[in-house]
Parts: structure tokens; C-alpha cells; sequence
């Protein structure tokens, strides 16, 4: 009966790792793209006692890392770079929010979560990292 699960494996990572990527692109995007918008989040940041940088680190971490996700490149790394991310998120910003409500942890929490799932697991079926850092079997 496990079996089964065990042969889905690679197939789970696929669809984890394109939800976590497109989510990621998309909150990336919002801090990047809009004019003045990467300034005022690194600015934000600032104001929570992080070095400014840190901000265009976390954006960048949640555009670049979710497209890399998504392209199945570097998995174990961006996924990381996301966990980390998410990790100071929710200590920072969301955790005296509690876990629901406004402002809760909860979201931040899965998208740690499904980060932690993909370094354990790998990028899945259709990852760039396959046929990059494909060995040749002698």
C-alpha cells in the first residue's frame, strides 16, 4: 500500500514546488516592480531594526528564489533562501499577530512549511536540476 505513496513522491515535489514558486514570484514581484516599491519595503524593513539591504535581499530571495523554484534550478538552495525568508517574516511581522487573524502567522508558516518540504524532497519530475547535474552512469 506505501508503495504507492512512495512512487507519487517525485510527482508531490513537482506541484509543491510550482504552488511555492508561483506564490513566491508573485510576493517578489509586488516588492520589486512597482515603481519605488523595492525602496519602500527595504525602507520597512529598516524600520523593524534589520539592516535596510536585508530588504532587497528578502525580495529578491522571494523573486529570483521562487523563479528558480519553479524552474526546478537550485532547488535545495532557493528553498532555503524561502525558509529563511519566511522564518524572519513570521518572527518580525506576523508572530505577535498569532496564528490567525489579520497579520497571522499562518500563511507565512505553510509557505515555511512547503520550503522545508522541498529541501527534504528535491525538485520532483521536470526540474532543471535533473538535466544540469545529470551523471552519466558507467
Amino acid at each position: 500500500m506505501f508503495g504507492a505513496m512512495e512512487r507519487i513522491r517525485p510527482a508531490a515535489a513537482l506541484v509543491a514546488r510550482l504552488v511555492l514558486g508561483a506564490i513566491m514570484i508573485a510576493h517578489g514581484a509586488q516588492k520589486v516592480f512597482p515603481r519605488g516599491a523595492l525602496y519602500h519595503f527595504a525602507q520597512m524593513v529598516a524600520h523593524m531594526g534589520l539592516p535596510y539591504w536585508m530588504g532587497y535581499v528578502a525580495a529578491f530571495t522571494e523573486l529570483f528564489g521562487g523563479a528558480l523554484i519553479v524552474l526546478g534550478l537550485l532547488v535545495h538552495l532557493a528553498a532555503l533562501g524561502v525558509a529563511i525568508d519566511m522564518a524572519v517574516a513570521i518572527i518580525k511581522v506576523h508572530l505577535h499577530h498569532g496564528l490567525t487573524g489579520q497579520g497571522g502567522y499562518e500563511f507565512p508558516l505553510a509557505i515555511f512549511a512547503l520550503a522545508i518540504v522541498l529541501i527534504g524532497t528535491g525538485p520532483g519530475h521536470l526540474a532543471a536540476d535533473s538535466l544540469a547535474f545529470r551523471r552519466t552512469v558507467r
